[in-house]
């Protein structure tokens, strides 16, 4: 099977270090036959929730084999009452009853983000079916951000001419406020160097260096300022972040507009990572990117988190699905 530039060398990056990550969408024909491939490319270990003998009759009927893949059924797994004892330990504080427990974690998207909590996978993928609340949730409750009081964001993957770019935040945070776009800004960024991307981090409004007065506009100024402030931080010294804005998006990634519009700028003109002030604009901007400019986009990628737990768009493709478990091996390679 032939694939993208980028996405074979996500590939070539996971076979480096083998993750296992878990599906839990086992009921999706595109799910199986994503597994299928990055098991026999040997990228990953892959675990499959679903029913065990239709998945297994779906592989034979293709004559694809199951090495290196494990398939799971949470409802008659030998960890449902470990993982449910775990997970009342976590949420008894919030209410929760063991039997309330026991019915959440056989939720498979629950059982999923759980196998990671307790070390039997590292990274999990889901969302073909799911809104992104449903595999957000978990992620959230068990998972947890990195970083304490700091919310979790996403990011997509662009990749356009094969050159590859970090749009953010497309699917969690409808309207940040300036400290969150502050964070998505620097998270997007460390987002970006895990691949291999330059972190020149635009935020983007529809104003160039106060061209247009808004509130809107101030509310990107103010982000940049707390982005500044976070980058002065004893861990950022030396760091390859760069961050600019109000940009507009032409300015951005155009070196021809940015010497008119912001001449001064270390990253108007050459930005690869694209901090978008709403999620309608981060939304519209990448399925745009994706559908019109039919570009390779993959995500969303969830940001902040401890582990890795990434979502996919419910009309994702088989390909879209395999780059989204490499991208899920390589930050829990990290």
């Amino acid at each position: 099977m032939q694939h993208t530039a980028f996405l074979q060398n996500l590939i070539t990056k996971a076979q480096k270090d083998i993750k296992t990550i878990v599906l839990p969408e086992g009921e999706d024909k595109r799910i199986l036959e994503a597994a299928h491939i990055i098991a026999d490319l040997k990228a990953a270990k892959i675990i499959i929730l679903g029913n065990v003998s239709e998945i297994k009759d779906h592989f034979a009927k293709n004559n694809w084999s199951l090495d290196g893949i494990e398939i799971l059924e949470p409802e008659k797994s030998e960890k449902l009452e470990q993982y449910a004892q775990t997970f009342y330990e976590m949420r008894k504080e919030k209410g929760i009853s063991l039997e309330d427990a026991r019915k959440q974690v056989a939720n498979y998207n629950y059982f999923g983000t759980m196998m990671i909590k307790s070390g039997d996978a590292d990274g999990m993928v889901s969302g073909a079916n799911h809104s992104t609340a449903d595999t957000v949730r978990p992620a959230l409750q068990i998972i947890k951000s990195k970083k304490k009081g700091r919310s979790v964001s996403s990011a997509v993957v662009i990749v356009s001419n094969n050159e590859p770019f970090i749009f953010s935040d497309c699917a969690i945070i409808i309207d940040p406020t300036s400290q969150e776009l502050a964070d998505i800004a620097i998270d997007a960024a460390e987002t970006a160097m895990s691949f291999g991307i330059e972190p020149k981090v635009a935020l983007l409004s529809f104003s160039t260096k106060g061209s247009a007065k808004s509130e809107k506009v101030d509310k990107v100024t103010e982000a940049l300022k707390l982005a500044q402030q976070q980058l002065q931080a004893p861990e950022y010294v030396n760091s390859p972040i760069r961050v600019d804005g109000e940009l507009q998006l032409d300015a951005a990634v155009d070196a021809i507009v940015a010497n008119k519009k912001a001449p001064n700028s270390e990253v108007a003109g050459s930005a690869r990572v694209l901090v978008f002030p709403d999620i309608n604009a981060g939304n519209i901007g990448y399925k745009l990117c994706q559908r019109l400019g039919n570009n390779e986009a993959y995500g969303p990628i969830l940001q902040g988190l401890n582990a890795p737990v990434n979502d996919l768009s419910r009309g994702a493709l088989v390909d879209d699905i395999v780059g989204m478990i490499a991208i899920t091996c390589l930050q829990a390679q990290k």
